[in-house]
Formats: structure tokens, sequence, C-alpha cells
């Protein structure tokens, strides 16, 4: 792939980003009437559909030259087989693409740009074709929820038994969808280490306008079957000689929870912290479980960040830094992030200025157009992060200020 051409030819269609995705959409849905019942039906949902799509292809673009860039496509390949995507969408979906780019460009779209776009989408087809491939589970599992439990009105924590055997890791992600919501599906981590039965359990927040979260918080109940994606992530424990921290904020929990019962079965030789931050302390929902685990494993320590009580939000942030800071020693430790991008954006980036080794600061890269947390997905939910919805990642020049996402 001709990366200089790409990465200068996108910039002009970043400027132009809303313009470039709705072009799309149309071009796909009026070339391909039958793509159209493959997605969400409500506006709302489409206005979202059309924020990951553009996120994912900024994630390919700026990592055109990284070594993750494969396993990334191949992992997007197998996660898209749950939509039944075959060779002939494939087809469609770069014809489209390729129609909204040159539609986009402009003057600047020349016959090297094209041939570029042309090779590089051949590329990132063929990676996700090879992923959906090379798989040997099914598109999706049929799992029945056992249980329904709800912390508050926004929190839920489901416990699922899957039709047939869901082989995962401490840390992992996996998508979901349910017959209340036709054709959606966001992604949620696993909040629990493997169990001989099988179940598993999924810890939601309930996103604002969220119809997904709504549902799966609010409405689902014991009985119900959801659909399930195959999981992914790599957010799973490196046995290092080296001290641990986890910090995890809100529901982004789940996977640290995980890990923490891998730990508890088979215990790490170094001391490991735990930072779990929350908008306020009622929302600290599994606190019983991790001061149970705190009081019977001596080599875990606990740090709780929330507000004083009275106290805006974003207090909070400040009490993290001070309590990261007196932690120290961060150069000979391995940190896990969790939680939504902006958290994780923003601790990884005090981490480094404590002198944390970037090489050994862990946290997620979900499949732009998965993760309900996304950037432009939609607002954060409170049980996730107590800041402001993040910043647009784009916008249209034609308005006088960007657009939220």
């Amino acid at each position: 792939m001709d990366v200089r051409i790409l990465k200068s030819s996108f910039a002009v269609v970043e400027r132009r980003a809303e313009h470039a995705v709705k072009f799309f959409y149309s071009h796909l849905f009026w070339h391909n009437p039958g793509i159209r019942e493959l997605f969400p039906a409500p506006a709302e949902d489409m206005e979202r559909q059309r924020d990951r799509l553009f996120a994912a292809l900024t994630h390919v673009i700026a990592h055109l030259e990284d070594d993750g860039l494969l396993p990334y496509l191949r992992d997007l390949g197998r996660d898209h087989r749950k939509f039944l995507a075959g060779p002939e969408h494939y087809a469609a979906v770069g014809s489209s693409l390729l129609a909204a780019l040159a539609e986009t460009s402009g003057r600047a779209w020349t016959t090297d740009v094209e041939k570029a776009w042309a090779e590089a989408y051949q590329v990132i087809a063929d990676a996700m074709t090879a992923g959906a491939a090379a798989s040997e589970d099914p598109p999706w599992w049929d799992a029945e929820v056992v249980r329904h439990l709800r912390y508050g009105q926004d929190i839920g924590v489901l416990t699922l038994r899957p039709h047939a055997p869901l082989r995962h890791l401490p840390g992992q992600y996996l998508s979901v969808s349910s017959d209340r919501v036709p054709t959606t599906w966001r992604t949620y981590s696993i909040g629990n280490a493997p169990r001989s039965d099988h179940t598993l359990d999924l810890h939601v927040s309930r996103i604002e306008r969220g119809r997904l979260s709504t549902a799966l918080v609010r409405e689902v109940r014991p009985g119900e079957v959801l659909r399930l994606g195959a999981p992914g992530g790599r957010l799973t424990f490196r046995r290092e000689d080296r001290p641990v921290s986890f910090i995890a904020a809100g529901t982004g929990w789940a996977p640290v929870r995980a890990m923490l019962e891998e730990l508890a079965a088979h215990p790490h030789d170094q001391d490991v912290r735990l930072f779990v931050v929350a908008r306020d302390a009622a929302h600290l929902y599994d606190r019983p479980f991790i001061d149970a685990y705190a009081a019977a494993c001596d080599w875990l320590a606990v740090t709780y960040i929330a507000p004083a009580p009275g106290q805006h939000r974003n207090q909070a942030t400040d009490r993290l830094a001070t309590a990261l800071g007196h932690r120290g020693l961060w150069p000979d430790q391995d940190v896990y992030l969790s939680g939504p991008p902006l958290f994780i954006e923003e601790t990884a980036g005090l981490l480094e200025e404590l002198g944390a080794r970037p090489g050994r600061i862990f946290h997620d890269s979900v499949p732009a157009g998965v993760r309900d947390t996304g950037p432009g997905a939609r607002p954060l939910g409170f049980g996730e992060w107590f800041l402001n919805r993040p910043s647009p990642h784009w916008h249209n020049p034609a308005d006088r200020a960007p657009k939220g996402c």
C-alpha cells in the first residue's frame, strides 16, 4: 500500500467526513437495496453507524504501518460473520467506499489516488475475509439469561449460559444482540474467568438513548435468549516478574475482575494494586466482591477513587492523579487500564508523565464499530465515566462549529 498517498488523501476526506459517510451509505443502499435490511432501522442508530464507519477508517489509516493492523482486520472480519457478511458484501462496500472517497476528494482524486485506495481496500477485504475463514467458531452463540442483577436504575450484571461452550480468556469482550433491538450489536466485557459451567457475566451500563443497553439493563429477563459474538481483545494478563497495577473506571471494572479471578486461582509473585474509579461512592457497585478479595489475598491492595460527598464528579480525576503519584515505581510496573476511551487516553498520558513505560501500559483496542463506548458512538453512561462526552474526532467544515458525535 502507498502509505503516503493514502494518508494525504485521507486528510482531504477527513475535512468533509460527514458528507463522505452519508454519501457512502446512500450509494451502498441505492445500488444494493438488499443490504439495507442488515443495518439498524432507527435514524439515530444509523447516525451512530456512520460514526463507527469513519472511526474504523481513521483507525486503519492511523495504523497503516503498524504490525497490529492485520490482526485487527482479521479480528474485524471474524466479528463480521455475525452480520452474515459474504464476498458480495465486501465487493459492494468497496465500490461504494471508492465512490464516496472520489465524491468527497474533488480535484484531489487522481488516478494514482484511486489506484492506492483500490489496492488498500483489497488488502483490507482480503485480511477480513481470511480472518472469517480461519475461525472455527460459529458466527454467534445463543445464550440464555439465567440471572439478572440490577444496581440502581442504570447498571446491570447479566449471567448467561451459552447453548454451546464459548471459550474465552480473562479480560476479553464479546458483542451482544437481542431480539428486542433487531440488527443492533454492542460490545461488553466478560466479567469473570472461565467457569466449569461455561456461564458468563456481562456488566452493562445503560446509555441515554442507547436502545440495546436500556433493554439489557431494564427489560431483559431470565429465560430470554441473547446472541453473542466471538470473544476478542488482548487485555489479558501477562505473567512477568514485575509489580502490577490495575486501573478501572465504571463498568470497565468487568475485565479487571475477570483477571483478578484468574490471579486468585494462580497468584502472582509480585504485589498487585487495584484502583477502582467511579463518579460517586454509590456507583462502586461491586465493592463487596472487591473487599472480599482484598481481605483474602495478602498480595492485593485496593484504592477507591470517587468524589467526596457533595463535591463535583471531576474531583475524582484529581484524586486519581494524586493516588497514582503516591504509587511510585511506575517504570518497574505493568499497568492494565480499562474504561471509556477518554479515561484510558488521559490516564495513560498521566502514567507516562509519572515514568511508566508505554510498552508496559496495556489497554484494549476494540474494532471500531462494535464497542458501545467507541469514539463518537454515543454519549457516555454515568455508570461508565463521569466526564462530559469526548470532543468529536471529526467535523463538517461547512458548519460554524464541530458537530457533537
